[in-house]
């Protein structure tokens, strides 16, 4: 087996290695230039847009199932959280979340949950997404499942951080998520080639 050394500017070398099959293999290299990634266990090559747009390039989940109570109008982390760190700055990233045991008493009166999605720290979607809510002292207990499925685009190959966040609308009545620890949170990131 026949191995290309290509030796490092400074230091260093990388090792092309032959395959050992049979018969004449041709590997032909891109006219322009790009960005090569490895991926798998056993480093396979992709060459930057060599996949189709809208393959998915990989997958990062995160689950909790961590109570997490929340009485002010101040945004509060609620456990969720995962990060991904993008192949291509091309790429897109599909936000799949499942908040479970998004909570607010009876008691709690013309009062609802807010929910949110931060990147980084910074919300992506200021709209409250959560449907526990109640408009009379009177209302039912209300325990629910949040859904969200957002698109985004970081232009970035740094990691990025995904995560919710709550608050009490009111600023005084405690709402919670992963109510009671008996429900279990799932946030999905997957990198789209754009």
């Amino acid at each position: 087996m026949a191995n290309l050394i290509l030796n490092g500017s400074t230091s260093g070398s990388v090792t092309l290695s032959s395959p050992a099959v049979s018969g004449t293999t041709t590997l032909t290299l891109p006219t322009t230039s790009g960005t090569v990634v490895t991926t798998g266990t056993t480093g396979q090559v992709i060459a930057s847009g060599a996949l189709p747009i809208g393959s998915v390039l990989q997958v990062v989940n995160a689950i909790t199932s961590t109570n997490v109570s929340n009485s002010t109008a101040t945004m509060t982390d609620t456990g969720l959280t995962a990060t991904i760190t993008p192949k291509f700055s091309t790429s897109k990233i599909l936000v799949l979340v499942s908040q479970n045991g998004v909570y607010k008493s009876a008691a709690n009166a013309n009062n609802m949950v807010d929910l949110i999605l931060a990147k980084n720290g910074t919300g992506v979607l200021g709209a409250n997404f959560s449907g526990a809510t109640a408009t009379t002292s009177t209302a039912l207990e209300n325990s629910v499942t949040a859904s969200l499925c957002y698109l985004d685009s970081p232009a970035t190959t740094s990691a990025t951080t995904y995560k919710t966040m709550f608050n009490s609308r009111n600023g005084t009545a405690s709402v919670s998520v992963q109510y009671a620890g008996v429900s279990t949170s799932f946030i999905t990131l997957m990198e789209i080639a754009g």
